[in-house]
């Protein structure tokens, strides 16, 4: 099998690559954001034609349940920052790009070997917005109050293996709880502390296929 592993920043990068030697897992950057992830995914497909591609990185989270070094694993990805309006289509709904799913679905094979790692299940919603305030958070979570992390990138990689027919998940290990910060200082703490071991979910998942 072949695993297409997508990363946004250069310390996610270097986590992951310490972690594999095998040929067939494929590990790329594709830098920050929606169009930077979609990119990154779909040249990955035309490239190296993976039999699955996982996305992994961090992400703030939401809820009581949920506390910093946790791993959410993707039951299901939007995004919260998309609006297509009504003029058009009126069934068209907040975060859904017109013509596609409002949620992007995670393969259910993956999905029961992910949460066999002891990962929590739940809904990761994706927009161009690092939050760094509880208003933010607070706007996010209005629209999707079952929200268990907010990242930058998962749901555009969702799409763009929605649209080629590539099975798809994410693994976001908690780096903040922007409802309990004010300043971004639990993010900039993770990197600074504990996240050298917060990928090894990812790994065992990945030993798992």
């Amino acid at each position: 099998m072949r695993i297409g592993v997508i990363v946004a920043m250069d310390k996610e990068l270097r986590q992951l690559q310490s972690l594999f030697t095998s040929d067939d897992i494929i590990i790329q950057k594709s830098g920050i954001g929606k169009v930077n992830a979609a990119i990154q995914a779909v040249e990955m497909i035309h490239q190296f034609k993976p039999d699955v591609i996982i996305s992994s990185g961090c992400a703030g989270g939401n809820g009581n349940d949920i506390n910093i070094q946790d791993i959410v694993v993707s039951s299901k990805l939007a995004y919260h920052d998309v609006y297509c309006g009504t003029a058009i289509d009126n069934t068209t709904v907040y975060g859904q790009v017109q013509g596609l799913p409002l949620f992007y679905e995670a393969d259910p094979k993956l999905l029961d070997k992910a949460m066999k790692t002891g990962a929590k299940p739940g809904l990761i919603v994706t927009g161009d917005w690092f939050v760094d305030s509880k208003d933010k958070m607070r706007e996010i979570i209005g629209h999707f109050p079952d929200a268990k992390a907010v990242d930058m990138e998962s749901a555009a990689i969702a799409q763009a293996c929605y649209i080629n027919k590539v099975p798809f998940i994410s693994f976001r290990v908690i780096s903040d709880i922007p409802l309990r910060d004010t300043d971004a200082s639990m993010y900039h703490d993770f990197w600074n502390t504990i996240a050298d071991n917060s990928f090894l979910v990812t790994k065992t998942f990945i030993e798992s296929l």
